[in-house]
């Protein structure tokens, strides 16, 4: 597949600078290659698969993907879930990258407990990995997975900004029926 050109835009979020590039699907609408807290776009470019990496980059001062980012910072936890992503790697990643999508706001996770969502238990390793390749933070919430003791675990873009993003989404989360 030849890479094609990508926009990127940066808005302020509350745990900093947050950038995101974005390209054209086939059927016109923006979808998301890498996402991630830094107003350097060079900083993201590695972290897209090279099949899909951007020959060129042009800044737009406004992105409507921004949108759902500063919807989400104001409360709407939903607002990412629908932003459309593209990664590539091998299939238990990408299946990975999926199941990230559907652990909700507010009721994070373990490395395990991810592993065994993805159909894997055993694979807590290959959990890891998904969200430490994961190119598109926020929207593919890697975030929501702690380390099997509780801890924070790694983050790519620093355990404050992890923190922050969890106790922002336990204080906005819609809260389960009982």
């Amino acid at each position: 597949m030849t890479a094609l050109p990508a926009r990127y835009a940066t808005v302020a979020t509350p745990p900093g600078p947050f950038t995101v590039v974005v390209t054209d699907a086939p059927d016109g609408r923006s979808v998301v290659l890498a996402s991630g807290w830094t107003d350097d776009v060079s900083a993201l470019l590695p972290v897209v698969h090279r099949s899909l990496r951007p020959t060129w980059v042009e800044h737009e001062d406004r992105l409507p993907v921004l949108d759902a980012v500063e919807a989400f910072f104001a409360g709407d936890m939903t607002a990412i879930d629908d932003v459309p992503v593209r990664q590539r790697s091998g299939p238990f990643l990408e299946d990975a990258w999926e199941v990230l999508r559907t652990v909700p706001a507010g009721e994070p996770d373990t490395y395990a407990g991810f592993a065994a969502r993805c159909g894997r238990p055993a694979a807590v390793r290959a959990a890891a990995n998904a969200c430490a390749r994961n190119a598109a933070a926020l929207f593919v919430p890697c975030h929501r997975v702690l380390g099997s003791s509780g801890g924070l675990g790694g983050f790519r873009w620093g355990t404050a900004v992890k923190r922050q993003l969890l106790e922002h989404e336990a204080l906005h989360a819609p809260v389960a029926a009982a």
